[in-house]
C-alpha cells in the first residue's frame, strides 16, 4: 500500500511540475522574449540553442530546488579542506561572487520579462496617452529601473528579508 502511495505522489509531482514549466514556457513564448533577445544581441542563428538553454535552466533549477540536499557542493569542499587553511574564506568569497552574478542576470531577466509583458499589453503607450506625456519616456523608464535597483540594494543591504 505504501509503495502505491509513493508512486501516486511521484506521478502527481511530475505532472504538477510539468504543468508549471509549461506555464513558464508559454509566458516566455507569448511575449516573444527569446526572439527579442536573440535579435538585440544579433545571435538569431542560434535561437534554437538559446531556447534549449532556457528549458535546461528551468529544469535544472527545478531539480536543484527539489533535491537541494543532494547538490550541496559546499559540504564536500569544506569537510575535505580542498584549499587548505583558506578553504572557508575562498568558499565564502566565491559564493558571494556567484550570488552577485546570478542576482544581476536574474534581475535583468525579470526586468526584461516585465517590460516585454507591459509592451505586449500596450500599457506604456496607453499610460503615456492618458497622462499626456509626450517626451522623455526613456528617461522615465531609466528612473524606474534605477529606483528598483536602489530599493533592491536597500532591501538586501539592510536584511529586511530577515524580519
Amino acid at each position: 500500500m505504501i509503495i502505491l502511495k509513493q508512486i501516486f505522489m511521484a506521478i502527481c509531482a511530475f505532472s504538477f511540475g510539468s504543468l508549471c514549466s509549461a506555464g513558464v514556457f508559454t509566458v516566455l513564448a507569448s511575449v516573444g522574449l527569446i526572439p527579442r533577445f536573440s535579435g538585440k544581441f544579433h545571435v538569431a542563428r542560434h535561437i534554437l540553442l538559446i531556447e534549449e538553454m532556457v528549458i535546461f535552466g528551468t529544469i535544472a533549477g527545478g531539480v536543484i530546488s527539489v533535491f537541494w540536499r543532494k547538490v550541496q557542493l559546499g559540504d564536500v569542499i569544506l569537510k575535505n579542506q580542498l584549499f587548505g587553511q583558506y578553504t572557508s574564506r575562498i568558499w565564502n568569497m566565491s559564493g558571494k561572487a556567484v550570488c552577485a552574478v546570478f542576482g544581476i542576470f536574474a534581475g535583468m531577466f525579470v526586468g526584461c520579462l516585465a517590460l516585454a509583458i507591459a509592451e505586449m499589453l500596450d500599457s506604456i503607450p496607453i499610460f503615456t496617452r492618458r497622462v499626456r506625456f509626450r517626451k522623455g519616456i526613456g528617461i522615465v523608464i531609466l528612473l524606474v529601473a534605477l529606483g528598483k535597483l536602489g530599493g533592491s540594494l536597500l532591501y538586501f543591504s539592510q536584511a529586511f528579508f530577515a524580519y
